[in-house]
């Protein structure tokens, strides 16, 4: 079984998948964001406080959240056509830039 850090489990924690505190804190990435799961916050999306970072976090399934990961790898895909797009732009921004810069 691997813990991580809440850093760590944002990196790690894929579509329909659930992580867990050791007191029982539990959330569901679904598409729509991490949802908190059980409580009194039940459903209700995630705000990333102080006292999360201090937590450790363990990532399973369950037949609950295998039923948000339907479509897990289309939408993984198109997060990564995302991160590829944004980061081309940056770049390109960059270089428009430096580019400016020696004109000058």
């Amino acid at each position: 079984m691997e813990w991580y850090t809440f850093g760590q489990m944002l990196m790690h924690i894929r579509l329909g998948q659930k992580a867990a505190t050791p007191d029982g804190r539990t959330v569901l990435r679904t598409s729509a964001g991490l949802l908190w799961q059980g409580g009194r916050l039940d459903g209700d999306l995630v705000q990333i406080k102080a006292y999360l970072f201090s937590d450790i976090w363990r990532i399973f399934e369950d037949e609950v959240s295998l039923k948000e990961s339907r479509g897990r790898d289309i939408h993984e895909q198109k997060e990564r056509e995302m991160l590829a797009n944004q980061y081309e732009e940056q770049r390109w921004n960059e270089l428009e830039i430096r580019k400016a810069r020696r004109d000058d």
